[in-house]
């Protein structure tokens, strides 16, 4: 469980290309400059990356208000933000 909370970085979703058996850092603080993905700055924030390796090259929806239960896929929980 996060122990700070995360910055809304969008209200939408990462349209995000991944390929097979790549590893892939998600941003879960929303601080990032590289948005969807990890760039260090959480640091001191209490948040950190959600590592994940694509399981096939194929496009994903990445959450952007970093508040999805699903992490690091959106699960539609920005359109209630």
């Amino acid at each position: 469980m996060m122990s700070e909370k995360a910055v809304i970085a969008q209200k939408a979703p990462y349209e995000t290309d991944v390929v097979a058996g790549e590893r892939y850092r998600w941003c879960a603080c929303g601080q990032s400059k590289r948005q969807p993905f990890c760039d260090g700055s959480h640091k001191g924030s209490g948040i950190t990356p959600v590592f994940f390796t694509a399981e096939k090259t194929e496009t994903v929806y990445l959450c952007g208000c970093k508040q999805t239960k699903n992490q690091p896929m959106c699960d539609g929980t920005h359109k209630s933000l």
